[in-house]
């Protein structure tokens, strides 16, 4: 189990009764979203310092760094297959972002507000954002097309 804070850190938890955790000093604003990828062997994180951090679990090592949106990053999550990450911010876009190169590879730009939380589908060829907004989008990311709002 992982857990995010106002204090900048990531907390790994033990399924202990003595409740043991390690903490990763992650980044430089609160944490607000952390998300492990299926595998269960990648941590990513999402913070108010404009950027995701993706972590391996095995050794709590950092692995890279994605940037690139202009406000805070409310909300990330890992594809299926953990090759890409989809993320919502305050600057009302949803980006996907390939973890092998780690950029961003397409930008979508419908949201009129904070996007506040984004999902994949399953079968990973789907991305869902909600927004300030209270729509909820839906994208083919293969054809990079708005299916739903």
């Amino acid at each position: 189990m992982a857990s995010g804070s106002e204090d900048c850190t990531v907390r790994l938890w033990k399924n202990s009764v003595e409740g043991k955790s390690f903490s990763l000093r992650a980044h430089t604003q609160p944490v607000r979203c952390v998300d492990f990828s299926s595998q269960g062997d990648l941590l990513l994180t999402a913070s108010d310092d404009k950027s995701m951090k993706v972590f391996r679990t095995a050794d709590k090592k950092f692995s890279c760094s994605l940037t690139g949106h202009a406000h805070w990053v409310e909300s990330a999550a890992f594809a299926p297959d953990a090759r890409l990450v989809v993320s919502g911010s305050h600057d009302k876009t949803v980006k996907l972002w390939d973890v092998a190169t780690a950029e961003a590879v397409h930008t979508f730009f419908e949201p009129s507000d904070v996007v506040s939380s984004v999902a994949f589908h399953p079968d990973g060829t789907c991305v869902a954002a909600g927004s300030a907004d209270k729509r909820i989008r839906i994208w083919d990311i293969r054809s990079k097309r708005l299916i739903q709002h």
